[in-house]
């Protein structure tokens, strides 16, 4: 494994540093060395006299805790999670400043991050186009070096799933910053979306080696865990963020944290840890959009389907999410509940479109919805574009199934195999992709390599898909006892 650093710290350590050691008092040691050897040479008897008790400082009482608008301003402007009050209170603070000063870049540049983050908690993207304005007008009135609005049209374009121009703007900001550690999440993101795996780890080292304060640590560490996620280091990513998740300083940024370690139990099917991280989660901050529906998607998995549908609708009243509700309708259709599927499925192209209407980019969502639910065609072909625009892992994953799905099975192992091997930059782990390349390799008839794909499938995570988990197991059986050798080691 190659060696990450901060300071000292590695892959799977923590980056909270010890402090450095006393430096020695040795102006003391020398003036009283000095001293005794006056003495001696006069022969004088030198006497150690009793020290004086130090005066103590008068007591002041402890700083206030900040305010809701003082911790949101601290997360919009760093890109760390922000709870939803303290959002709607710094826009209401910048709303009103902006009125009254609408020359201040700054105030602009704040508003617009603010807008952003909130689109985040909500989903509802119509916060975007607001937020393009008051980073556009942020830009107008003070063009030459601020950061603050180049970093905030960053976090937009990531929203939409503008990757080319979040690394444009992304870019721009590091320039400017480049010790200022808040430029480098939403670059590294950028970077992901477009498929530049070399350029994310590169941009992730540079991060690490930068000295950060101890309240800053926390998001770190949740970005180098992203990194080490997508990388396959499974155990270093979750080291990564437990550790954030006990460091971190709000319990916003920590419910989001803990959501994530969820995640992370939940890809590798560990039920009962994904769920009790979920609960904390949603404890410590109920609007947590992740910790919501991995708590819904966790229930499901368990057979407790019943909850699973209750949790589902709690999540997406909070968080009417899209790719959520498409979760929710393969949960119908794997009940045989035909008519509530497909009005959910319904209600995706809804959502999908209403967030495109206001500059996201949704087409990965909708060639997933077209490919298994709708018109695999019109799924190659927004899929197809989607992969020149932006070739990441996930739209490769979703490409190739596309075409599986429309019969051209030799062009879809390509674009499956680039989703699955490393070497292609496919390290993640993904329960979904190795059965998506195990389905297609199931009919080219290359049954050797579509047992290990499917059985690397639930090996990973057992319950993956109300849907498609029970296709792997079907299919599996369909080719009968296994005959081959034991699975790649990098799967046990």
């Amino acid at each position: 494994m190659a060696k990450r650093q901060y300071g000292d710290a590695r892959p799977g350590t923590s980056l909270v540093t010890d402090p450095p050691p006393r430096r020695p008092r040795r102006w003391l040691r020398r003036t009283l060395l000095t001293v005794a050897a006056g003495g001696a040479a006069a022969g004088v008897a030198l006497t150690l006299l009793p020290r004086e008790a130090p005066q103590r400082a008068p007591h002041r009482p402890p700083a206030p805790a900040p305010g809701p608008q003082a911790r949101a301003l601290t997360a919009v402007t760093t890109g760390v999670p922000a709870a939803l009050p303290d959002l709607t209170a710094l826009i209401a603070r910048q709303e009103s400043g902006v009125r009254a000063h609408p020359a201040d870049a700054r105030a602009w540049a704040v508003l617009g991050a603010a807008y952003v983050a909130r689109s985040a908690r909500t989903a509802d993207a119509a916060d975007l186009p607001r937020a393009e304005r008051a980073l556009g007008t942020s830009l107008k009135t003070r063009a030459a070096k601020n950061t603050e609005a180049l970093a905030g049209m960053t976090a937009l374009a990531n929203a939409r799933r503008d990757f080319a121009s979040a690394k444009r703007y992304g870019e721009q900001a590091l320039k400017l910053t480049p010790k200022r550690w808040s430029a480098y999440p939403p670059l590294i993101d950028a970077y992901n979306g477009l498929g530049d795996y070399t350029a994310a780890r590169s941009t992730l080292d540079k991060l690490m080696a930068l000295r950060t304060a101890p309240g800053d640590r926390p998001a770190v560490m949740a970005r180098a865990s992203a990194v080490y996620r997508d990388r396959g280091w499974r155990e270093d990513a979750l080291a990564q963020l437990t550790d954030a998740a006990a460091a971190a300083g709000t319990p916003a940024e920590q419910a989001a944290y803990r959501a994530g370690v969820g995640q992370l139990a939940w890809e590798r099917g560990e039920l009962p840890e994904a769920m009790a991280q979920f609960t904390e989660a949603l404890r410590l901050d109920p609007a947590e959009a992740t910790a919501g529906a991995g708590k819904a998607r966790t229930l499901a998995a368990q057979g407790r389907t019943a909850d699973a549908l209750t949790a589902y609708d709690q999540a997406l009243a909070k968080h009417p999410d899209a790719e959520v509700t498409l979760e929710l309708a393969e949960l119908y259709e794997s009940l045989s509940r035909a008519q509530d599927a497909d009005a959910q499925y319904e209600l995706v192209r809804k959502r999908a479109e209403k967030a495109a209407s206001d500059g996201v980019d949704e087409e990965l969502l909708l060639g997933r919805l077209e490919a298994d639910h709708g018109d695999p065609q019109e799924a190659v072909t927004r899929l197809r574009a989607e992969y020149q625009r932006q070739p990441g892992i996930e739209v490769a994953d979703a490409l190739g199934w596309a075409l599986h799905r429309a019969g051209d099975d030799e062009e879809a192992l390509k674009f499956a195999t680039t989703a699955t091997d490393k070497t292609k930059g496919g390290g993640v782990r993904s329960a979904l992709h190795d059965f998506h390349r195990g389905m297609i390799e199931y009919e080219l008839e290359r049954y050797g390599s579509a047992r290990r794909q499917l059985e690397d499938a639930l090996l990973v995570n057992p319950a993956f898909s109300p849907l498609w988990a029970p296709e792997a197991r079907a299919t599996l059986t369909d080719m009968g006892e296994v005959t081959g050798g034991p699975l790649p080691a990098d799967v046990l």
